[in-house]
């Protein structure tokens, strides 16, 4: 049985995985081509903010207007747009009929739809995408999911709607709506809100933190300089004693002691 090199079995390896991820990434690329909603999920009872992302799926040809119709079983009492450079943004308002509750609300007209158009010169180009936010709110509670159907609308007159729903076996559409999938509120059921009003507590707590390092910081800093100035004192003493020690007496002056060198000197005169 014949062996194959080493060199030769990693380039085969190699080659098999590079295949295989090609198939990867073509197979998946046109569920990245869709129009979604990201992030694809919320809180029920929550206030959030959610953009469509749409991708230009067209080589020559560019996206100039997006079009968005919201639940009308679900009303949302507030919808929010926010400016994105190059487009303008129009709400559309229509009645709820029959009138929904919302909470302590009762809704009787809501915003049905939002569209973006492109200001002249502007476009989504051929591999381009764009995200438009909505702030909106609050989600429906005991609901699963709410579909966003869009309508995307290219510089060359064409259309395209996703606004599919799945297909009974779970499988995606070709066209599918953009959905955003709800999941049930924790704690008091406020969603969003509840996270919201924690955060005040914890940014006081991380002010406070901040504080007690800061003093902290200022205590040992003061502590430091008075070692050093301690240390620095002890050294100048040091220095000035070693010094008056080895410094010899003036220059030329003899002794003054009275020893027998200086009696004899004293005789001889």
């Amino acid at each position: 049985m014949s062996r194959i090199p080493t060199g030769r079995r990693a380039l085969r390896l190699t080659t098999v995985l590079s295949v295989a991820a090609t198939a990867t990434v073509l197979g998946a690329a046109p569920a990245f081509a869709h129009v979604t909603a990201q992030p694809g999920n919320a809180a029920q009872g929550s206030y959030s903010v959610v953009s469509l992302r749409v991708p230009n799926e067209s080589d020559t040809a560019g996206t100039v207007k997006l079009e968005v119709t919201l639940p009308a079983d679900h009303p949302l009492r507030s919808v929010r747009t926010t400016p994105v450079p190059g487009w303008t943004a129009t709400t559309t308002k229509a009645a709820i009929n029959p009138p929904v509750q919302v909470g302590e609300t009762t809704v009787s007209e809501a915003v049905r739809t939002v569209t973006w158009t492109a200001n002249p010169g502007t476009r989504i180009a051929p591999g381009e995408f764009l995200e438009f936010p909505l702030s909106v709110g609050p989600l429906p509670t005991g609901v699963e999911e709410i579909a966003l159907p869009a309508v995307q609308t290219y510089d060359d007159g064409e259309v395209v709607a996703w606004d599919q729903p799945m297909n009974p076996d779970g499988s995606e559409p070709e066209r599918p709506a953009p959905t955003l999938t709800l999941t049930p509120a924790a704690g008091d059921g406020h969603g969003g809100g509840h996270d919201a009003a924690a955060a005040p507590d914890t940014t006081a707590q991380q002010i406070q933190d901040a504080d007690n390092t800061d003093d902290t910081a200022r205590w040992l800093a003061g502590a430091g300089l008075l070692v050093g100035a301690l240390g620095l004192g002890v050294g100048g003493g040091a220095v000035l004693r070693t010094r008056r020690t080895s410094t010899p007496g003036p220059t030329g002056t003899e002794p003054t002691g009275t020893g027998p060198e200086r009696e004899h000197s004293g005789a001889g005169r």
